[in-house]
């Protein structure tokens, strides 16, 4: 695999979708309810900018929808798509959309189920299995309150490579701390557990500065490294609360501050590794001698 990427940048975490097959967002996100494409990326983050495209829908449909994008565009470098891992047919489907190698995890948007321990279900463990089989990512959409359980399944499949999204959202508009940090400490000591550098903004209060993350985003710097921080723009939804170049140099500001040689690792290579992509080379440069 080739280890050197040529883009300035690999955001870990985009969305893109379309309203007419979107459960969400709804009209009163009314900044992000509109078609997003990886035009519309390319335009915020720029042409030297790649990315991990991620589902925003809990369905196959949309699995097929990013997958289709990715082989259409260079620069979405590998999908994170959706399949229901708990039916009897999971670890087909597995297989199934693994057999494209733009498919690079998946991700079962736990923070919108009711059960805090739906991913510890006996009746999951064989799709997890085939996740390590198959050397696919999970990405956890969780809050605080179901990072015991992501620590309970990094501990059971030690082999499995666990990204948290968004630093686990904490509440951040109402001061939530203690817990937050608390339960992330443990997962931090866990090698096949890693942290995206994400999301933050939009839990705190609307019209907050980003300076009121720093906290939050020196915690996971210092907790996880620079070997296992992921950077990602969570873009459009960050829309709801700053805009792409904004949120992106304050966050390599401050890993600048934390350490002057993580940023290649925490903007690019990183992403790389962990989810196992070809960077591939940027559309300005192709056939630049045709």
């Amino acid at each position: 695999m080739n280890k050197s990427s040529p883009w300035s940048c690999i955001d870990a975490h985009q969305h893109c979708w379309q309203l007419a097959t979107a459960e969400w967002p709804t009209s009163e996100l009314e900044p992000i309810y509109r078609d997003f494409s990886p035009l519309d990326f390319a335009a915020a983050a720029g042409p030297d900018v790649a990315s991990v495209l991620v589902q925003s829908q809990p369905t196959e449909q949309d699995t097929e929808y990013l997958l289709n994008l990715a082989r259409a565009h260079r620069s979405v470098l590998g999908v994170v798509g959706w399949v229901n891992l708990a039916e009897s047919n999971a670890v087909q489907r597995l297989e199934h959309f693994a057999r494209d190698r733009l498919l690079r995890g998946v991700r079962p948007m736990l923070q919108g189920l009711q059960n805090d321990r739906w991913i510890l279900q006996d009746a999951i463990a064989p799709a997890l299995d085939a996740l390590v089989r198959l050397d696919l990512c999970f990405d956890a959409l969780v809050f605080t309150r179901h990072l015991p359980h992501i620590l309970a399944l990094a501990d059971q499949y030690p082999n499995l490579r666990i990204v948290i999204d968004h630093s686990a959202k904490p509440d951040i508009a109402g001061g939530e701390w203690t817990q937050w940090y608390g339960h992330l400490v443990p997962l931090a000591a866990r090698s096949n557990v890693y942290c995206k550098l994400s999301g933050l903004i939009t839990e705190a209060a609307p019209g907050a500065s980003l300076a009121v993350v720093t906290h939050y985003a020196e915690a996971v710097l210092n907790l996880f490294g620079s070997e296992r921080v992921l950077w990602g723009s969570d873009w459009p939804v960050l829309n709801l609360a700053s805009e792409y170049r904004q949120w992106h140099d304050f966050c390599q500001k401050l890993v600048k501050s934390f350490d002057s040689s993580a940023e290649k690792a925490i903007f690019c290579d990183n992403a790389i590794k962990v989810y196992g992509l070809e960077p591939g080379l940027p559309e300005p440069l192709l056939n630049k001698n045709d």
